[in-house]
This record gives structure tokens, C-alpha cells and sequence, in this order.
């Protein structure tokens, strides 16, 4: 008769709780960025348009957007307390006013979790209302 040990039980045990962490998580994500998608529609559509391809020279795109990608914590602060000023997406030069959409912290949070996984976008990190209330103007 065959015995298992304490190693060919934890191992699957394991797995399965990992699993289930990454399932969980994944959930939460998916939960903020339907959230975040309704935002978008209520507050963002109308200058970044539907699928975030912005306007050429006036308002930036949002879908493969470099500066998305490599400017986290101003993207955040943009959407927290509006922006204004030069800045260079995907090669080409913006200069316009986005003002303030007076969004709570947990909704820019779901907002930028929904933009920073759409449109040919990838996060490997969840915006948090913790990570949005340690921004500061």
C-alpha cells in the first residue's frame, strides 16, 4: 500500500489557493473596469471618444497609448485634478485643457483600470483608491 506524505498534499493545496488568489483578483479587476467603463461613457467618450482613439492634435488617444504605459502616476493625477499643457502621445504633440471631472477616488480608480486594459492597453498593476488618494496635485 502506497503512502502519501505531507509533500504530495500541500503541493495541490498549494495550487488550488494560488488559483484561487488569481481568480479572485482577476474578478476584482474585471468588477472595477465594468464599473470604470460606465464612467468612461458618462465622462470620457465625448472628447476620447468610444474606443479611445482620441482626436488627432487635440485630444490624446487613449488605445495603445505609450504615454499611458510609461506615465502612470500623471495619468492618474490628470483624471484626479485635470491637466493641462504639452504633452507627446504616440509621437504627436498635445496641447489642451482637460478639466477636472470632480470624479470620487474609487471612481478614477476603476476608470483608469478600465483605460489602462482597453483598447490594446495592458496593466499588470490595479489602480487602487489607496494609490489614487496618495496623489497629490
Amino acid at each position: 500500500m502506497k503512502t502519501f506524505g505531507i509533500k504530495s498534499f500541500i503541493t495541490p493545496l498549494a495550487l488550488f489557493l494560488f488559483g484561487s488568489v488569481v481568480h479572485a483578483q482577476e474578478s476584482v479587476l474585471a468588477e472595477s473596469m465594468m464599473r470604470g467603463s460606465e464612467i468612461y461613457a458618462d465622462f470620457c467618450v465625448s472628447c476620447h471618444l468610444e474606443n479611445g482613439e482620441g482626436i488627432q492634435s487635440t485630444f490624446p488617444p487613449l488605445a495603445n497609448s505609450d504615454y499611458l504605459a510609461q506615465n502612470r502616476e500623471a495619468s492618474i493625477r490628470g483624471v484626479k485634478y485635470g491637466q493641462q499643457g504639452k504633452m507627446t502621445v504616440n509621437g504627436i504633440s498635445y496641447n489642451n485643457i482637460m478639466p477636472s471631472m470632480g470624479l470620487e477616488d474609487e471612481e478614477i480608480a476603476d476608470v483608469m483600470n478600465y483605460i489602462l486594459n482597453s483598447w490594446g492597453n495592458t496593466s499588470k498593476k490595479m489602480v487602487t483608491v489607496d494609490e489614487v488618494a496618495a496623489i497629490e496635485k
